[in-house]
């Protein structure tokens, strides 16, 4: 079976803002997308998914690249200062281009 190449964007972040980057992908044109509850440590602590607010997501979406640059660059100018978050990218090979 033939893939395709495209980029994963991974953003791990307060899951406060949930639904604003839910606006923000629909808004800027995103083909879809994961969220899941996500744990772990930082530069501000230790997260858990205790309580809906409080805890952290990892959203990813998988499209081109242009794309996920702009995605990337829209959410570090509109929260990186006020919130913790980290975004990448990763290259990944998809089977279904028509998806993506």
């Amino acid at each position: 079976m033939q893939t395709h190449q495209r980029t994963l964007l991974t953003v791990i972040c307060e899951a406060v803002l949930e639904h604003k980057l839910e606006q923000a992908l629909e808004k800027l044109g995103a083909p879809g997308w994961t969220i899941a509850d996500a744990r772990g440590r930082g530069g501000r602590g230790v997260r858990s998914a205790g309580w809906d607010t409080e805890g952290n997501i990892r959203v990813e979406v998988i499209c081109n690249r242009e794309l996920a640059q702009n995605i990337a660059d829209y959410l570090h100018e509109h929260y990186y200062a006020n919130f913790a978050m980290v975004c990448y990218l990763s290259a990944v090979e998809v089977f279904r281009a028509d998806k993506f």
